[in-house]
């Protein structure tokens, strides 16, 4: 691909649509707001019709209305889970009327959190939480810890809850958690962008998809307060079972969907 044929936008347009660009104008347009010369939108632009997604080539991604910082090889938020900001906006705003309820803010985890997309966006919509992400990936961490510091959150590298301070154990109004729930032998068959340049632990939930919802499920209580919630993004085949799960640990569950923008959530409260 030469450099003068991206100069012309319906050329660039035309270039990642080919690739299979779906919103080839949008990245268009991205793609050429980040480039600094000819000759970088150049190799930027066959970078991504190589297949790298265009978030690890920006160094962000839109999410809820906010550039998140995402770097290569780091999950690259969805779409989907706004849903899941939302619903856990919904459960804030709930528990907020509650009198007396916070001494200062709601304390929120965001486990699984990859690159904090999550949780910086509640932080973002709801002031004054007290906000812990917690990611097993150092990369994705790394990313986290710089899209909780405007809410002046904290961000830990480790398996689920064992990172966290144990001062947090039984205090926790809200966890939300985009767990991996990609079952291991249908990751083949998802997008090159998300099966080659996203890490597999991300994307692997296990035989059903639904291992690391179970672990979640098990050891949430311990950490929730009383009357606490947990929220887990899942989809629409597996939201029954996720629901069940909940259900067997102690959670009074329910199943939402939002059409608009294609989530699946399941909140309980312990």
């Amino acid at each position: 691909m030469e450099p003068f044929s991206l100069l012309d936008t319906e050329g660039l347009v035309a270039a990642l649509r080919a690739a299979g660009c779906v919103y080839a104008e949008d990245e268009a347009t991205i793609l050429v707001d980040a480039a600094v010369s000819p000759q970088e939108l150049a190799g930027m632009v066959a970078r991504r019709v190589s297949g790298i997604p265009l978030e690890h080539l920006v160094g962000w991604a839109s999410f809820h209305g906010l550039r998140m910082a995402v770097a290569p090889g780091v999950f690259v938020p969805r779409v989907r889970t706004e849903f899941l900001v939302d619903k856990a906006l919904e459960v804030l705003r709930s528990l907020g009327t509650v009198p007396g309820l916070f001494k200062t803010g709601p304390t929120v985890v965001d486990l699984c959190c990859g690159s904090g997309a999550v949780g910086a966006a509640l932080a973002h919509e709801f002031g004054g939480l007290d906000l812990h992400a917690a990611d097993i990936d150092p990369a994705a961490v790394a990313c986290a810890a710089e899209n909780v510091l405007p809410a002046h959150g904290h961000a830990y590298c480790g398996d689920l809850f064992t990172p966290l301070p144990e001062k947090l154990r039984g205090t926790v109004e809200v966890i939300v958690a985009n767990a991996p729930y990609v079952p291991t032998d249908e990751i083949a068959f998802m997008p090159p962008e998300a099966r080659l340049h996203e890490p597999h632990a991300a994307l692997n939930g296990g035989a059903d998809g639904l291992d690391i919802q179970r672990r979640i499920a098990a050891l949430a209580p311990a950490w929730l307060r009383p009357g606490g919630y947990l929220l887990v993004e899942t989809s629409v085949r597996q939201g029954a079972e996720s629901a069940a799960i909940m259900t067997s640990h102690g959670f009074t569950a329910t199943l939402s969907h939002g059409d608009e923008l294609a989530g699946t959530v399941v909140t309980g409260r312990l």
